[in-house]
């Protein structure tokens, strides 16, 4: 039974897996509970990663676009000097993406939505278009590529075409009732997931692109509400090599008497407690304040020297204009930096 392999692969894992689950578990409350970024500056943050991890995920499977031209890409501006599939398929990343951290948390894990997003992450292809959205009919093999995009070697056969459904099936079933039964940490289910389903390569193209999607739905389903703000995409191609060992060395064990997906699992929650780490990074005072306008740490400046302060006050002194004044002062409370004494021509500020 599919479920029986699953709990033979990670019933045991060694002590540094669990130390590591553990160290992003602490950080994920940290975040959960420290998190008083705005809303204005969590945006600038989750639009930033949008760019960062389209580039890097269609990098690795060999696109050429920097996250400057991704951004310009988005932006509408034309960019003449790559290849149209290259800018189609981070077009297609960037919205499943953006799709993914507006309302993944309420997106049902299923077949169909993986195929769904399939077919979302190649509708802007030309040659993909007569696949997308099903799994594959012609058997494929997993390549790795140059920096050029060229093949230097075949890392390994995948599934055959005609037992992809019945595969897929198995391991879509076996994920769902591992999440259900909670007999398994989250971060091992979906560790587990990732490895098979990039064995089983289920469609034609776009397996690599869709796994890290999958990634962040996964994620984000479990509570690890940071992931919009860092980009695990970006770690993967930093440390691309690592990947694709990763993979290979748990791979070649699977559908063996001697199944063990550690190596894999090794680097996933690596990649992962590296994200965890620059989540709660950005809560610190000094990660915080490189998101505030020059007039916000003005005004922030102004407080080390001064107990308490008005609005006019702080006008007068940083020659600031009056209506400047109160919306900065409104974002400093939102941000917990200060605090309001009393109410209309006596309204004071404070540092907290």
């Amino acid at each position: 039974m599919p479920f029986q392999r699953f709990i033979a692969r990670i019933k045991e894992p060694p002590s540094t897996i669990w130390a590591r689950i553990a160290q992003i578990d602490e950080l994920k409350g940290r975040w959960t509970g420290g998190v008083h970024l705005s809303p204005q500056i969590l945006g600038r943050l989750k639009q930033s990663v949008l760019i960062t991890s389209t580039g890097a995920s269609t990098r690795i499977e060999g696109a050429h676009l920097s996250d400057a031209d991704v951004e310009k890409l988005m932006r509408g501006i034309s960019i003449q000097k790559f290849a149209d599939r290259d800018k189609q398929e981070v077009q297609g990343y960037y919205e499943l993406l953006e799709n993914v951290f507006q309302s993944g948390k309420h997106l049902r894990f299923s077949e169909s939505t993986i195929k769904h997003f399939h077919k979302e992450l190649l509708k802007y292809v030309e040659k993909d278009k007569l696949h997308s959205g099903e799994y594959k009919k012609t058997e494929n093999k997993v390549h790795l590529v140059d920096r050029a995009g060229k093949s230097i070697n075949i890392l390994f056969d995948t599934t055959p075409a005609f037992l992809t459904p019945k595969e897929m099936q198995e391991l879509v079933e076996s994920t769902q009732k591992a999440f259900q039964e909670k007999k398994f940490h989250p971060l091992l289910v979906i560790g587990n997931f990732l490895v098979e389903f990039l064995m089983i390569h289920p469609f034609q193209d776009g397996n690599g692109r869709l796994s890290r999607v999958l990634t962040n739905l996964l994620l984000l389903q479990r509570g690890y509400l940071y992931v919009p703000y860092v980009s695990h995409e970006k770690l993967i191609e930093d440390h691309k090599a690592d990947y694709y060992i990763a993979l290979r060395n748990a791979q070649k064990t699977l559908k063996t008497k001697k199944e063990d997906i550690t190596p894999w699992l090794d680097f996933f929650l690596s990649i992962i407690l590296e994200q965890s780490k620059r989540a709660v990074a950005l809560l610190s005072k000094e990660s915080i304040e490189k998101l505030f306008s020059p007039k916000q740490l003005l005004v922030l400046e102004y407080f080390q020297t001064h107990d308490e302060v008005t609005p006019l006050e702080l006008s007068k002194g940083l020659k600031i204009a009056r209506p400047t004044v109160n919306q900065v002062l409104l974002r400093l409370i939102q941000f917990k930096k200060i605090e309001r004494i009393g109410l209309g021509r006596s309204t004071r500020y404070r540092k907290t």
